[in-house]
This record gives structure tokens, C-alpha cells and sequence, in this order.
């Protein structure tokens, strides 16, 4: 799907604030148990583990990222937090932040996802190409990037860090609530 790039720039824009809109409903709306939020866990560490290993293998707007994770997808990092926020959502036990989140994913997510991806066509002229052989968001398997290794400096570079700080407050949250 293609945004028109008006609504792409502005939903941009609007992506931090929107977050803390994410963040209130998710704080308001949680009515988790011990059991949703066993369920949740899982999911979110999928979700962990693909955000680390994509940012040990991504130089932003330095070299164009196909090895690690980039050789079977092209949003490692927006797949990781898709698979972070559905175990905290999970957890949540709420259809309505379910509803929420989905919802700005489909509407603030992929179109800055497309914004990001003109970008590296603009800086990366062979990210044509690879865009023709690695899908976006549905990882293929099987796909064989460039022989590089994931690099923690470029894990520490890219403060990953904060996601998993993120994560660890959101499962305290749940864990408080579900008290």
C-alpha cells in the first residue's frame, strides 16, 4: 500500500507524540493477569532478540544493511517491535489497546516505514535491487545477505538499549497491575 507522501510526512512528524498517546492507553487501558502476561513474554523476547541482532548489523545512513537479519527482511527493527509491543499488548489483555496499537501500526508505522525506505533509495542506489529480493515486514527464510557479523559497537551505537529499558517498564507495569 502506498501512502500519499502528505500524510506519510505528517504521521512522521506526529510519530513521537503518537507514542506517548500508545504509551497512556496502554498505562490506562492494561488489565493483565499472571497468565497474559506469561503469554505476552515470549513474544516480546522474539521481539528483543530481532531488534539486537538487525542494530548489531545496521551503520545508519553509512552502508547499506543486508547481512543479519537485513538478508530476510528489510524492517528488522520495525518487525522486532512489532513482536515487542504484540507481547506487551498481549499481556495487556485489552482488545482495546489491541485495537489501538493495530491501528498505529497500519496508520503511523508503514507509512514512515515507506518515508524511511524512499530515503535509502535516495542514499544506497543498489537498495532497488535489494528491495526486489528481501521483503519488507513477512521475513523470507533462506536468504543470504552479505557476509558480515554482527558488530557490538554498532549494538551500542544504535542505543538499543532503550528498547529493552522500554520493554522492562512496560512488564513492570503489567506485573503491578496484574497484582
Amino acid at each position: 500500500m502506498k501512502f500519499p507522501k502528505p500524510y506519510a510526512d505528517f504521521v512522521q512528524r506526529f510519530r513521537v507524540p503518537g507514542g506517548f498517546l500508545l504509551l497512556g492507553s496502554f498505562l490506562a487501558l492494561s488489565q493483565p493477569t499472571m497468565q497474559s502476561i506469561a503469554y505476552g513474554i515470549p513474544v516480546s523476547l522474539v521481539g528483543l532478540l530481532i531488534r539486537v541482532w538487525a542494530a548489531g548489523h545496521l551503520a545508519k545512513n553509512e552502508d547499506l544493511a543486508q547481512s543479519g537479519p537485513y538478508a530476510h527482511v528489510r524492517n528488522p527493527l520495525y518487525l522486532g517491535s512489532l513482536f515487542l509491543a504484540g507481547g506487551l499488548v498481549w499481556g495487556s489483555q485489552s482488545s482495546l489497546v489491541f485495537g489501538i496499537f493495530a491501528g498505529a501500526f497500519l496508520l503511523i508505522y508503514l507509512p514512515v516505514i515507506q518515508l524511511e525506505e524512499e530515503h535509502l533509495r535516495a542514499l544506497f542506489p543498489r537498495y532497488g535491487k535489494y528491495a526486489e529480493r528481501v521483503p519488507a515486514l513477512l521475513p523470507r527464510l533462506g536468504g543470504k545477505g552479505s557476509p558480515k557479523h554482527f558488530r557490538g559497537e554498532l549494538f551500542r551505537r544504535n542505543k538499543e538499549w532503550k528498547a529493552m529499558l522500554g520493554y522492562l517498564c512496560g512488564l513492570l507495569w503489567l506485573v503491578y497491575r496484574a497484582l
